[in-house]
């Protein structure tokens, strides 16, 4: 099986990949980010060092990297997880919420109060509360499905479970989804749990893209035909 052995073949690239980044990262710096300032929740009487189980980058990475290290010390992550994909739905459902928190020329106190009345009348803990109010203080909402999306990714590692998107032509037969997810199991060790999303795109014309985490492995046909032909047009040297 043709499949079958190019999942085979991608054993040694993802362990090589995965060996060469740490396991889990400490943000010690994220919350005295000026953005990230705000204490989401009541300190503690002892700070307690929390370390991020995925390496995050970028706005979306940094704000769910943050959310999560207060939720991990507030004992409430199940509970903001829940608070924020409400909100994601919310904003699905009404067109005219979800271009309210893309509107930069809303003046901040507006957004503020309008996410602070949202909050209240959904009842949302203080954590997230606090968190959605810096983000519109800082007109970051903008940022919201992304920023839940890596939230979610966290929450996940958390638990041990890691979510592989792999896009081909055509769906995968069950048996070699079936080796792809022992795949990327061996390659996660013992205790992680791997779930796989498909996604059909015929525009990459034939092998498959592997995302999980922020790692991207690109084996597609599409790719290797623009690398040859990048090659093809490099002078020769003689």
């Amino acid at each position: 099986m043709a499949m079958a052995g190019r999942v085979r073949s991608t054993v040694p690239l993802l362990r090589k990949a995965l060996c060469s980044d740490s396991r889990s990262t400490f943000y010690p710096s994220l919350l005295s980010n000026p953005e990230l300032s705000r204490n989401y929740a009541t300190a503690p009487a002892k700070e307690q060092k929390v370390k991020v189980p995925v390496t995050m980058y970028g706005v979306s990475g940094n704000y769910a990297s943050a959310l999560y290290i207060s939720a991990v010390k507030a004992n409430a992550l199940e509970k903001v997880e829940s608070e924020i994909l409400d909100l994601i739905e919310a904003s699905k459902k009404s067109p005219k919420f979800s271009q309210f928190m893309k509107d930069l020329s809303v003046p901040t106190d507006t957004r503020v109060k309008a996410i602070s009345d949202i909050c209240a009348q959904a009842k949302f803990g203080d954590l997230t509360r606090n968190f959605l109010v810096v983000l519109a203080e800082n007109g970051r909402l903008k940022h919201i499905d992304a920023i839940a999306k890596r939230f979610a990714e966290l929450t996940m590692a958390h638990k041990g479970e890691l979510k592989a998107t792999v896009t081909t032509v055509i769906p995968l037969p069950p048996e070699e989804e079936k080796e792809l997810k022992e795949t990327l199991q061996d390659v996660m060790g013992k205790g992680k749990k791997v779930n796989i999303e498909q996604k059909i795109d015929p525009s990459i014309l034939g092998g498959l893209v592997i995302e999980f985490g922020q790692k991207v492995f690109d084996m597609s046909i599409r790719t290797r035909a623009r690398q040859m032909e990048r090659l093809l047009k490099e002078p020769l040297n003689f």
